[in-house]
């Protein structure tokens, strides 16, 4: 399926974009949801896919995580199924990521559906990235206040939601509608009738994120290993106190470290290359040969990129899933990022290198490209 998203998206990134939510109604014209509520209740069944289920009985919340093996207790009302990285799981609909390409790959992060029956919802709370949500099957009554304080509190240990608030968007919502939402707008949706809901969410590291990514890469690359030193030491008053110069020299060596682009870029690529779920990787049985991998290409075969596989440059260089694609083919690298099916003819003359070929042989056995029948 080819989703067609109506959207001016300079218009959009102007007026909206971390700014203010909107509903953007028919914004997916005719649309068809890529799997049913029985397929999804499916992958929540499975172990490695991250599930919940959330359910409300008079201001009793309930969350339970998957994998589950039966939803046969459940009732006809106040209760949600939410399915993570679904992307990662389920092609068709992967589909649903490919209109947000307008905004930078390393900023998308997954697709998140949900099922909820009438009155389904997780309740009032912040989000703290941007998100789309688009409306499948059924109807979805959203709530979304103004940004603002408010108080935050647990109904349960693994549910955060906050207090009461006052709408300024108070809508139902049909099929192919969509609702972005900024970070630290309040929202609440709750479902008129069984509904689906595909949420499109970004990745926004937090600088402790950052910090502790980053150290970790300085100690796996054993960097920073040069000492404090002060050869112009004076004497001074009191010894107990660290000197104003002193602390400004100890940031500096810290500084640095993140201060050598070729280092914090590296770095940086297998840092947001890596994917934050667990992805459906099926390495071929037996491992292709690289003749084999070029002949079918020339034959005309198709290789297709994995669900929610994260393909990202930074700079000239490419990286796959936490590793850097290292080749002298920048634009056939560049292929690999930026197509999710790939042909011989935008490969190129990278085909007739060896080097290139093993490359690509390593990536396919690797599971994160396959031959698409």
């Amino acid at each position: 399926m080819d989703y067609q998203l109506d959207l001016d998206w300079n218009d959009f990134l102007q007026r909206y974009w971390q700014k203010r939510p909107v509903i953007i109604k028919r914004a997916f014209k005719n649309f068809v949801d890529p799997l049913s509520p029985d397929e999804l209740a499916g992958l929540a069944m499975e172990t490695e896919v991250d599930s919940r289920l959330v359910s409300h009985d008079d201001g009793r919340w309930q969350v339970s995580h998957g994998p589950f093996e039966s939803f046969d207790h459940l009732g006809e009302t106040n209760w949600s199924l939410l399915v993570q990285a679904v992307d990662h799981w389920h092609e068709p609909s992967a589909a649903l990521m490919r209109p947000f390409r307008q905004l930078p790959d390393w900023r998308i992060d997954d697709l998140m559906i949900s099922f909820a029956v009438p009155g389904g919802g997780v309740g009032p709370h912040f989000d703290q990235y941007d998100v789309f949500i688009i409306q499948g099957q059924g109807r979805r009554h959203w709530r979304v206040g103004d940004k603002q304080i408010l108080k935050q509190h647990c109904p349960h240990p693994d549910l955060l939601q906050v207090e009461p608030f006052d709408a300024i968007i108070d809508e139902e919502m049909e099929p192919g509608d969509m609702l972005y939402i900024p970070p630290g707008f309040p929202h609440e949706g709750y479902s008129l009738e069984n509904a689906l809901n595909y949420s499109v969410g970004f990745r926004a590291p937090s600088g402790r994120e950052l910090v502790s990514g980053f150290a970790d890469y300085v100690l796996a690359q054993e960097l920073g290993g040069a000492r404090y030193s002060d050869p112009a030491i004076s004497l001074r008053p009191d010894p107990a106190v660290v000197l104003p110069e002193e602390i400004d020299a100890l940031r500096t060596m810290m500084m640095d470290l993140v201060q050598q682009p070729d280092r914090f870029n590296h770095w940086f690529g297998e840092f947001v290359s890596q994917s934050r779920h667990e992805l459906d990787l099926a390495p071929p049985e037996p491992p292709y040969q690289a003749g084999e991998i070029y002949d079918l290409l020339q034959q005309g075969d198709h290789l297709q990129r994995l669900g929610g596989l994260r393909v990202i440059k930074v700079g000239e260089e490419c990286y796959v899933n936490g590793e850097q694609i290292v080749t002298q083919h920048k634009p056939a690298a560049s292929v690999l990022a930026n197509s999710y099916t790939i042909t011989a003819g935008q490969l190129g003359d990278a085909l007739d290198d060896p080097s290139f070929l093993a490359l690509l042989t390593a990536l396919i056995n690797s599971g994160y490209w396959y031959f698409k029948n």
